[in-house]
């Protein structure tokens, strides 16, 4: 019997991309997956919102709750939150999903859309976190996991793009210090970040366009490995920053050439933070 069976897994944006492939993923495994994203309405150029998701999961068999949440309203995080909780007996996992991202430096950059950054990023790591971990203690197995990467402090790194850097590696640091803070609890926190691009729509309509595309590798990657880490038993993994493809490794995966989002022998090119 899978780990995730009757767990409730509770995903911030989870309407499209990663959150979309790691909702189906957790729901394949028998859990029951709470979709909270804004996406209440279809969008003209993006696929997919909280009630097509949810239907996907219905039409496999699972459990799936829609909620619409904005991540950077912290009393609404916790009433869906506790929504959710209510609805399902509880919740066991939290994936903190949602992201904000504009590959700009400091002096091109608005500041409107560097504290946008900062909220769906870093804060929201932060509200939803709090706002769930009454119910990830009364679980007993509870799991954050976070979609952020190794801190590496290269200077390249932050040369061209430092706002939205800080913000994620925010969201890797108050992870590493949840880990410690939150492991009397028996909560495993840890970070998911992808070997190489992943080929979504944020990579296609904000960050280099549908040319890269091909050069990545699809979703389904990281919602694998995000099964793995929330499938462990409680405190066997925790403040670590994980690489998608490691995880995998470790689990005897040797050939990951159907994650490729094009087929074809393009090289593919790492992710953002990855030396």
């Amino acid at each position: 019997m899978s780990q995730l069976q009757q767990r409730t897994v509770f995903i911030t944006g989870g309407s499209r991309g990663i959150g979309r492939a790691i909702a189906l993923a957790c729901a394949r495994e028998g859990a029951n997956v709470v979709i909270a994203a804004k996406s209440d309405s279809p969008h003209p150029k993006l696929p997919g919102t909280i009630h097509t998701v949810a239907e996907e999961i219905r039409n496999a068999g699972g459990q799936a709750l829609p909620l619409v949440l904005d991540v950077r309203d912290e009393n609404l995080v916790r009433q869906r939150i506790d929504e959710a909780a209510n609805y399902f007996g509880g919740i066991d996992a939290l994936v903190n999903n949602a992201g904000a991202i504009k590959l700009t430096g400091v002096e091109n950059l608005k500041a409107s859309r560097y504290d946008v950054m900062h909220q769906v990023n870093a804060r929201a790591v932060f509200a939803c976190s709090q706002a769930a971990l009454p119910w990830l203690r009364e679980s007993g197995a509870g799991h954050i996991l976070s979609l952020s990467p190794p801190l590496n402090l290269n200077p390249r790194w932050f040369a061209q793009y430092g706002p939205y850097t800080t913000t994620k590696y925010a969201m890797t640091m108050l992870s590493m210090g949840m880990a410690e803070e939150f492991r009397r609890y028996g909560i495993s926190v840890n970070c998911l970040w992808p070997r190489t691009l992943i080929s979504t729509s944020a990579i296609e309509f904000e960050a280099g366009g549908p040319q890269l595309m091909a050069q990545g590798r699809k979703p389904e990657i990281m919602a694998d490995a995000a099964v793995s880490i929330l499938s462990r038993p409680t405190g066997e993994l925790s403040g670590q920053a994980l690489i998608d493809e490691d995880v995998l490794r470790q689990d005897g995966v040797e050939n990951f050439d159907h994650y490729r989002y094009a087929a074809g022998d393009k090289p593919l090119l790492p992710d953002l933070f990855l030396d």
